[in-house]
């Protein structure tokens, strides 16, 4: 079977969907259908952070942090490797600095 999908998924989102040994843990199916929602969901996010940081809070990695937090929350429908990755690629389209990596809670 042949796989005619044109959407060509991220290298840093396959990491999200990749073992230590690069190998998908989800079928290409599910990881495709998962990009398309972050990546739309980042790509959403892009006004909203440009208005907080010309409106309310003018500190960026205040911003992302902010968004991360609201993405951690379990009724945001992503997990929390996909939410690192949608506030990462929200700041690679704002082109801010992206954020440090959070120390896991526990």
């Amino acid at each position: 079977m042949s796989d005619d999908n044109q959407i060509f998924i991220l290298p840093s989102f396959f990491a999200v969907y990749s073992d230590a040994r690069q190998r998908l843990c989800e079928p290409i199916g599910v990881v495709r259908e998962r990009y398309e929602i972050c990546e739309d969901l980042a790509s959403h996010l892009v006004g909203h952070a440009q208005i907080q940081h010309h409106t309310e809070v003018p500190v960026e990695s205040e911003i992302l942090r902010r968004i991360h937090a609201g993405l951690a929350t379990p009724e945001a429908g992503v997990t929390t490797a996909e939410a690192d990755w949608i506030v990462q690629r929200l700041a690679e389209l704002l082109g801010w600095q992206g954020p440090e990596a959070a120390p896991a809670e526990d």
